[in-house]
């Protein structure tokens, strides 16, 4: 049957402007500001590394594998089929494929073995300043793809520099755990870690009436015969969220006689039968659907007390300051791929007889969004790389200091505006965007998590307060990082000028900036502007960098939008910018 046109009846169906999916590419070759920040950072010894892990993500088959380990999350298993209790986490073949690939790069453990931060006590390697910068790129190239197998990476990085300073006690980490843990072979077997290849440490810290009040949890944990660094403790209690509950062991925060104390609970305990762990259920997550994070029980479980008694808080929490720069990779890994996806969706839709991408309001849109991805992009190995240098002996003392203020920073800013400007880049996909075919859907659903995970924003924003009123060499460490930027955006010299008057922290006039006594912050500062303190540290932070590294236009284009703006709406960026050089720094091609 044909009709009046000549055409063949119900033909209807002809695809037409479709944008393909994106993928066979190199995530690194095709990120200019990526492969920047890698060389200004002092990582560039690992370039090939990079390029070997880019172009593996990029692979049709490794994304494939991060939509199929979301689509089929994983399931509790409580029983086996005789009736023994197991408590294991059953996990699709596409998750086990991508935490090889993790675990084959050394993302969770390798940057310890090869920095003067904290070498390994398994092997004498040579210190190589810019492994943790390296290991920042790597991961966040990695996020772009899958974000949920970031948590066992994560926790396991954290918890590494924990074990490697702990003596001989009821384990000796160095025989099988350091090891298994430095291991470049995943192996996901629940066995005694004596049998295992490799392995993954979790934490446990949050429980249901406490949340982030550390101070509030119940679980106690009781010595046996003598009590001390080293010795076994028997953990009574429960644990609301409890990371990577798969895991070979956790470190557990529980009380003691002397106060909260840090616990190393293995899976199995030593010479012994499975830990008496129960995992009651699974967290049904709004996004990091591939990921399992449990509620558990201890019932007397076996556990080795790490540090010094009463000292488990300050240990924990430096291994969650850890954590949280893995959350700040997380967020910029997220809002890269989201970028990205937009700006390839533009490039090939066509609408109103002319590419997306060329009409000039979408050129704003994408333009701001790339700005964003750029400076998080920027900050982040910034960062990256303050952890290498932290036991530098000249500039030790100032990293460690931008570790400890930038970290709460990036991640309250980071995180936060990662969530607007991926809703922004779905919204450019339109319907395509929305659906779960597409990988915009999942990037939003995890955009959330970063922020929450590891300390919310009031956490963050009060961790910055407290570490300016009460460190000086923090406040002297920012006037070093910054003041270097001072000098071509007279707004950018203002906005410095008015930060620094609001914390406290101007100096007389020949005052040298590097000195430790450099500004008091005064501890007087209202704790309820503990956020917009952290926002103009973020911006100024962020402009100065981009200032220092960027092209001109970049630059402006920041200073302009966030410094002099501070705010509006996606797009509204001001008038008279250099688009074309932002955008060509966002994806080859776009501009």
């Amino acid at each position: 049957m044909r009709s009046r046109a000549g055409k063949s009846a119900f033909q209807t169906h002809a695809v037409l402007n479709q944008v393909a999916p994106l993928e066979d590419y190199s995530l690194y070759e095709t990120d200019v500001v990526l492969q920047q920040a890698v060389q200004r950072e002092g990582a560039g010894e690992w370039v090939a590394a990079l390029r070997e892990h880019g172009a593996w993500l990029g692979r049709a088959s490794t994304l494939a594998a991060g939509e199929q380990a979301n689509r089929y999350s994983p399931r509790w298993l409580g029983y086996d089929r005789n009736g023994h209790r197991v408590d294991q986490v059953e996990f699709h073949p596409a998750w086990h494929g991508l935490m090889s690939g993790i675990v084959a790069r050394g993302l969770h453990s390798h940057a310890w073995r090869q920095s003067s931060a904290a070498p390994s006590t398994t092997a004498k390697a040579p210190i190589r300043p810019g492994a943790h910068a390296a290991r920042a790129a790597a991961y966040l190239m990695q996020g772009q793809v899958e974000a949920g197998t970031l948590c066992p990476t994560t926790m396991t990085f954290a918890a590494v520099p924990l074990l490697q300073g702990e003596p001989p006690g009821a384990i000796d980490f160095s025989e099988h755990w350091l090891p298994a843990l430095f291991s470049q072979e995943y192996d996901p077997v629940d066995a005694p870690i004596s049998a295992k290849k490799g392995a993954l440490i979790g934490m446990g810290l949050t429980e249901k009436q406490g949340g982030s009040d550390l101070s509030a949890i119940t679980t106690e944990a009781v010595r046996q015969r003598r009590g001390g660094r080293g010795r076994v403790y028997h953990l009574t209690g429960h644990k609301w969220f409890f990371s990577v509950p798969h895991a070979d062991a956790h470190l557990v925060l529980a009380n003691t006689e002397e106060g909260p104390g840090c616990f190393f609970v293995p899976r199995w305990i030593p010479e012994g039968p499975r830990n008496p762990v129960r995992l009651r259920r699974l967290k049904d997550k709004l996004g990091n659907r591939s990921n399992a994070s449990g509620e558990v029980e201890f019932e007397r479980a076996w556990g080795m007390l790490i540090g010094e008694p009463g000292r488990g808080l300050p240990m924990l929490l430096q291994m969650a300051a850890t954590t949280r720069l893995d959350c700040v990779l997380g967020s910029a890994a997220l809002l890269r791929q989201a970028v990205v996806q937009a700006a390839h969706h533009t490039q090939h839709r066509q609408a109103f007889g002319q590419a997306l991408a060329s009409q000039p309001l979408m050129r704003q849109v994408l333009a701001d969004m790339a700005l964003e991805s750029e400076a998080a992009t920027a900050w982040a190995l910034r960062l990256a790389r303050a952890v290498d240098q932290r036991d530098d002996a000249l500039d030790g003392p100032g990293a460690r200091a931008l570790v400890r203020v930038g970290t709460p920073a990036a991640k309250l800013w980071v995180c936060k505006r990662a969530i607007t400007a991926i809703a922004e880049c779905m919204e450019v996909l339109g319907g395509n965007g929305y659906v779960e075919e597409g990988p915009l859907a999942r990037l939003y659903r995890e955009a959330p998590v970063n922020s929450i995970w590891e300390g919310s924003g009031n956490i963050m924003a009060l961790d910055v307060l407290r570490a300016l009123q009460r460190d000086p060499g923090c406040l002297a460490a920012l006037r070093a990082e910054l003041e270097p930027s001072r000098g071509e955006w007279p707004a950018y010299d203002h906005a410095l000028d008015e930060w620094l008057t609001q914390v406290g922290g101007q100096l007389p006039r020949g005052t040298s900036a590097s000195a430790p006594s450099a500004g008091d912050a005064s501890a007087s500062v209202d704790p309820a502007q503990a956020r917009h303190i952290t926002a103009g540290l973020a911006r100024l932070w962020q402009a100065a960098l981009l200032i220092q590294s960027a092209p001109a236009a970049v630059a402006d284009a920041y200073v302009r939008s966030r410094v002099i703006q501070r705010g509006g709406i996606i797009g509204e960026l001001p008038a008279g910018l250099d688009l074309k050089v932002i955008l060509a720094r966002a994806w080859p091609g776009i501009c």
